[in-house]
C-alpha cells in the first residue's frame, strides 16, 4: 500500500487520491501555484489556458520535491547558514560555498517515487521525444526582481534518466555564484527560495527570439520591440550572434533593422545543441515577414492584457506558427504617473528640482503635496507635474522653456525634443489661454512670477522675524491638538504658511536675488567678456541659513577639539544616546552643550528632508559625528569665521573690479551705477532664498512629533504594531485611522513591499503618459576628449581626489577632496566646508547644492548623467565649474 508520505500526484492522473504534488502537468498549473511551480512554471500554466496561445506541452517537478529531497540533506543546512552571514563583496567565499552546494545537490539520490512520477509524465507526453528542462525558482519573474538567466536551462534532453539528471542540475543552479550574489544584494533569504523544474517538449523552430510589449530603450508602453534570429533562441540570449530588430505600434511597423546573422543554434538528433554557421545568403535575410511581425505583436498584447503588466516574452516559430516558451514581467519599467484620462500628458520630475530623487513613503508624499500645492502626480514613490498645457500654448511655451532651460537644461532639451517631434504635444491656437500651472514645483511656481520689491535689506530681516514668530506660535498651539483636530490644524497651518511664503514680499525677495544674478551674468558677459560673475559675487551673502549651518558645525568642532577623550569616544559612537554619556569625560559637558545647541537650531534637518518620515538629526545625531570629526581633523580653530570673511572679501574685491572696468566703458558711469544696484540687490536678497525651505522643514519636525504621539496611541490601542507604520499611510488615510481606530492589517505590509520596489527604481526627468522616458542632452561643442558633460552652476576650475559618496554618513573627507554624488540637499551643506568642488548627477542652477557651492566659492557641475558610475572613488579629476564639464585625470 502506498503511504501518504510516499504519495505523488502524477501529471494528468488526479484519480489516484494521492496528496503530495511532486509532479504537476502544465494544464493543472496557474499563477496561484507560483510557490509550487515557480514563476516560470506558473506563467506557462497561465499561458497554456489562453485561447490562441500555443505552449509546448509539459509538466513541472514542483518545489515540494525540491524541499523534500534537497532540504533534508544535512550538509546543505550548514552551508546555507554560512552563506547567510556573507556580504556580496565576499566573492571568494561565495564561490567556494556555492560550488560545494552544487556538487552535493547534483550527487543527491533521487527517490524511486519521484523517478516513477517523472517517467509516467514522460510516457503520457512521449517517452522518446526530446525535452527542454528549465529552472523555475519561486523568486523568479517577480514584479520587483529579475532573476532571469541566473538558473540553468538544458535543451534537447532525451530519455527519463537524462531528464532526472538535468532536474538535479536545475536544482543545483539555484546556487550558481551569480544567483547567490544577487540574492545577497537584494536581501532574499536563501532558505526561502525554492526550485521547481519545467520539463517541456522541444520544438525545432525555424526562428526564435524575444518580444517586449514595452520598448526596452524608451519604456514606451505603446511600442512593441521584437528581436529575432534563425534556429533556437539560445545564440541570441548568449550574445553569440546579432538579431533582427523590429518595432511596431498599433499594427504598424515603425522601425526595422536587418542584422548580419553569422550563426544559429540547432538541436542534435542524439541530444544537446550546437551552433552552426549560416549560409552567406541567409546572413542578411529577414527572419520574420511583416505579417508574422504583426501577428506576434497581437499575441504580445493579448498576453500583456492577461497578466496586466508589460511582458518580456520568449517565442519560437515552428512551421509558421508561434509557440510561447516563457513570459515574465518587465521589472525595469518606471511606473507611469497617475494623471487621469486625458491623452498625451507629459510629466517632469519634482524630485530633480528639489534635489531629492529617492523614493518617499506615502505619508511623506502626501504631506509634501499639501505643502507644495497644485496638481502633482505620484509614481514610483516620487512626484511629477504636468506642464503639457503650457507646452501646447505658443503664449506660454517659450517663457516656460526659457525658465526651465536656465535651471534644468536636460529637462528643457527633453521637452523641446518632444515638441519638435510633432506627434505627441498638440499645439493650441495662438489666442488660446492655458490653465495656470499651479505651484506643484519650484520651476512652475517661479516661472510666471513678476513680483517686484524695494532694495531695502531690512525686508529680509522682517520676513525672517515673521517666520520665527509664526513657528513659535505653531509649537505652542499644536500641543493642545489631538485626534482628528490635530490633522485639521496641520492642514490649516500649512495653508497659512503657503500664503505667507507666496505673498508678494516673500516671492519678491526670492526673485530679486535670482533676477539680479541673471542680470549681472548677462551684462558682465556682454560688457566685459566675464562669464558667470554672480557666482563669486554670491559668496558669503547675508541671511543664508543653509550656508550658516555648515560654518556653525566648524564652531562645534572648535568646542570639541581641545578634548582628546571626547574625540576618542566620538570615533567609537554606535548608538543615538551618546550625548549624555559624554558628560563623564573631560570636556564632555562642553561637547554635549555645543552639539545640542547646534541641534536646537538645525536638528530638524536631514538627508531627504522633504520626506517627513525621514529621521532628523535630532532623532539621529550620529549622522553628524563623521562631519564633526572631519572638521576637527581638517581645520584649525576659527575656521568658520575665516571662511565667511574670506568669501566676503573675494566677493567685494570682484565687485569693485567689475565696477572699475564698467566705468571705463562708453556711458560707463550709468553702467557702473546699474551694476552697483544689482550687486547690492544680489547680496541683500540672494541668501533669503534658502529660508522658506528651512522654515518648512522646521514645521515638518513639529508636525512629525505631533503625529508620532498619535501613532503611539494607535500602538497602545493595538491598531498598529509599530509607530513607524504610519509612514506607510497617506495623511488622509492616517486621519481616518485615528478617527475610526480601524486599519486593514495587510495595507502596511503591502506598502512596505511596494516602497522597497520603488527604492530600486531610477526616476526619469521627463516621462510621458505612454511611459516613454525622454532623455535630454547638453548641446556643447569643442570639449576635450573624454569630457563628462554637465551643467555649470558655480564658476572656477579645480583638481582633486574624487570622493564618490551615496550617503553623508560615509563622509570621511581629506583636505582637497571633490565630492561626487547623486544629489545633495541642504543636509549635505556641513560637508561643503571640507571639499574643493562638487559633481552631482541631479541638480540645477538654483537648487540648493548649486546655491551653497556658489556661497562657499566651490566650482560645481551638476546634472552629470551617471557621474557616480563614470567616476571611481579615489580618481583624480578636474572640475570645470565655469564651462560645465569634468575630466578624469588618472
Amino acid at each position: 500500500m502506498t503511504t501518504t508520505k510516499q504519495a505523488v500526484v502524477i501529471a494528468g492522473n488526479q484519480s489516484t487520491g494521492l496528496t503530495r504534488t511532486d509532479v504537476l502537468g502544465l494544464e493543472e498549473v496557474d499563477r496561484t501555484k507560483a510557490k509550487v511551480v515557480g514563476g516560470k512554471g506558473a506563467n506557462l500554466g497561465e499561458l497554456a489556458r489562453l485561447a490562441g496561445i500555443r505552449v509546448p506541452a509539459g509538466f513541472c517537478v514542483t518545489t515540494e520535491a525540491f524541499q523534500r529531497i534537497v532540504g533534508d540533506a544535512p550538509p546543505i543546512g550548514a552551508l546555507l547558514d554560512r552563506l547567510s552571514s556573507l556580504a556580496a563583496s565576499d566573492r571568494d567565499t561565495i564561490r567556494e560555498l556555492s560550488g560545494e552546494l552544487r556538487r552535493i545537490i547534483e550527487a543527491t539520490a533521487i527517490p524511486d517515487d519521484l523517478r516513477d512520477a517523472i517517467s509516467q509524465a514522460l510516457s503520457r507526453l512521449g517517452a522518446d521525444d526530446a525535452y527542454a528542462v528549465r529552472s523555475s525558482a519561486t523568486a523568479e519573474d517577480l514584479p520587483g526582481a529579475s532573476f532571469a538567466g541566473q538558473q540553468d536551462t538544458f535543451l534537447n534532453v532525451r530519455g527519463a534518466q537524462a531528464i532526472v539528471t538535468h532536474v538535479r542540475r536545475c536544482w543545483a543552479s539555484l546556487f550558481t555564484e551569480r544567483a547567490v550574489s544577487y540574492r545577497i544584494q537584494h536581501g532574499f533569504d536563501h532558505r526561502k527560495v525554492h526550485m521547481a523544474v519545467v520539463v517541456q517538449k522541444m520544438v525545432s523552430p525555424q526562428a526564435a527570439g524575444i518580444l517586449f510589449t514595452a520598448d526596452p530603450v524608451t519604456s514606451n508602453r505603446k511600442v512593441t520591440s521584437i528581436d529575432a534570429g534563425f534556429g533556437l533562441g539560445e545564440a541570441l540570449v548568449a550574445g553569440l550572434t546579432r538579431a533582427d530588430s523590429y518595432k511596431l505600434r498599433d499594427g504598424r511597423i515603425i522601425e526595422k533593422t536587418i542584422a548580419t546573422k553569422t550563426l544559429a543554434t540547432y538541436a542534435l538528433d542524439e541530444g544537446g545543441t550546437e551552433e552552426r554557421p549560416l549560409d552567406p545568403e541567409r546572413q542578411r535575410g529577414q527572419v520574420l515577414t511583416e505579417a508574422q511581425m504583426l501577428q506576434l505583436e497581437r499575441l504580445g498584447r493579448q498576453i500583456e492584457r492577461h497578466f496586466g503588466h508589460p511582458q518580456d516574452i520568449e517565442w519560437c516559430l515552428v512551421e509558421d506558427e508561434f509557440h510561447i516558451v516563457q513570459s515574465r514581467p518587465i521589472t525595469t519599467l518606471y511606473p507611469i504617473p497617475e494623471g487621469g484620462e486625458r491623452a498625451n500628458r507629459v510629466y517632469i520630475s519634482v524630485g530633480h528640482q528639489q534635489m531629492m530623487t529617492d523614493a518617499m513613503k506615502p505619508l511623506g508624499l502626501s504631506v509634501f503635496q499639501l505643502a507644495a500645492g497644485g496638481p502633482m502626480h505620484p509614481a514610483g514613490g516620487r512626484l511629477f507635474v504636468d506642464p503639457a498645457k503650457q507646452l501646447a500654448s505658443p503664449a506660454t511655451r517659450d517663457a516656460f522653456l526659457d525658465m526651465l532651460g536656465r535651471t534644468h537644461p536636460l529637462m528643457r532639451d527633453a521637452l523641446q525634443t518632444l515638441i519638435e517631434r510633432g506627434d505627441f504635444i498638440q499645439t493650441l491656437p495662438d489666442d488660446a489661454t492655458p490653465s495656470p500651472p499651479g505651484q506643484g514645483s519650484q520651476v512652475l511656481a517661479l516661472a510666471g512670477s513678476g513680483a517686484q520689491i524695494d532694495d531695502d535689506p531690512a525686508i529680509v530681516a522682517e520676513l525672517i522675524e515673521r517666520s520665527r514668530a509664526a513657528l513659535a506660535a505653531l509649537k505652542r498651539d499644536i500641543r493642545t491638538k489631538a485626534g482628528t483636530a490635530l490633522f485639521d490644524f496641520i492642514v490649516e497651518d500649512i495653508q497659512q504658511w503657503k500664503k505667507s511664503m507666496l505673498e508678494p514680499r516673500s516671492m519678491g525677495a526670492i526673485m530679486a536675488g535670482m533676477n539680479a544674478s541673471a542680470w549681472l551674468n548677462e551684462k558682465m558677459s556682454t560688457w566685459l567678456g566675464e562669464k558667470n560673475v554672480a557666482d563669486t559675487l554670491s559668496q558669503s551673502v547675508a541671511n543664508n541659513i543653509t550656508s550658516e549651518m555648515g560654518l556653525a558645525l566648524l564652531d562645534v568642532a572648535d568646542a570639541i577639539r581641545p578634548y582628546p577623550e571626547v574625540i576618542a569616544r566620538l570615533q567609537r559612537v554606535k548608538h543615538e544616546d551618546f550625548l549624555d554619556e559624554l558628560v563623564a569625560l573631560d570636556g564632555g559637558q562642553e561637547a554635549r552643550d555645543a552639539i545640542r545647541a547646534y541641534l536646537d537650531k538645525y536638528g530638524m534637518r536631514c538627508a531627504g528632508e522633504i520626506d517627513i518620515t525621514r529621521a532628523r538629526w535630532s532623532e539621529k545625531p550620529t549622522a553628524l559625528v563623521p562631519l564633526i570629526l572631519s572638521n576637527i581633523k581638517n581645520f584649525t580653530p576659527g575656521a568658520g569665521a575665516r571662511k565667511f570673511a574670506q568669501g566676503r572679501q573675494e566677493a567685494l574685491q570682484q565687485a569693485q573690479a567689475l565696477l572699475d572696468r564698467s566705468r571705463r566703458l562708453p556711458d560707463g558711469e550709468h553702467k557702473a551705477g546699474e551694476a552697483q544696484r544689482m550687486i547690492d540687490r544680489l547680496r541683500n536678497f540672494a541668501g533669503y532664498r534658502e529660508y522658506p525651505k528651512y522654515d518648512l522643514v522646521n514645521r515638518y519636525f513639529v508636525y512629525k512629533q505631533a503625529l508620532k504621539r498619535e501613532a503611539e496611541r494607535l500602538v497602545q490601542a493595538g491598531v498598529i504594531f509599530d509607530a513607524d507604520d504610519i509612514h506607510y499611510l497617506t495623511f488622509g488615510e492616517l486621519r481616518e485611522v485615528v478617527r475610526t481606530h480601524q486599519l486593514d492589517g495587510q495595507i502596511v505590509g503591502d506598502r512596505k513591499a511596494e516602497h522597497e520596489l520603488h527604492e530600486k527604481l531610477t526616476p526619469p526627468r521627463v516621462i510621458t503618459s505612454e511611459g516613454e522616458i525622454v532623455a535630454g542632452a547638453y548641446k556643447r561643442d569643442h570639449l576635450p576628449a573624454g569630457a563628462i558633460v554637465g551643467q555649470a552652476v558655480s564658476s572656477g576650475v579645480v583638481e582633486g581626489r574624487a570622493r564618490v559618496l551615496a550617503d553623508m554618513a560615509d563622509a570621511h573627507m581629506e583636505e582637497g577632496d571633490i565630492l561626487v554624488t547623486t544629489f545633495t540637499d541642504p543636509s549635505w551643506t556641513p560637508l561643503f566646508v571640507s571639499i574643493k568642488g562638487l559633481v552631482a548627477e541631479v541638480g540645477g542652477l538654483m537648487t540648493h547644492g548649486a546655491v551653497i557651492a556658489r556661497e562657499y566659492g566651490l566650482p560645481a557641475v551638476v546634472g552629470v548623467e551617471h557621474a557616480t558610475r563614470l567616476i571611481r572613488d579615489g580618481q583624480r579629476i578636474r572640475v570645470h565649474g565655469t564651462d560645465g564639464y569634468v575630466e578624469i585625470l588618472t
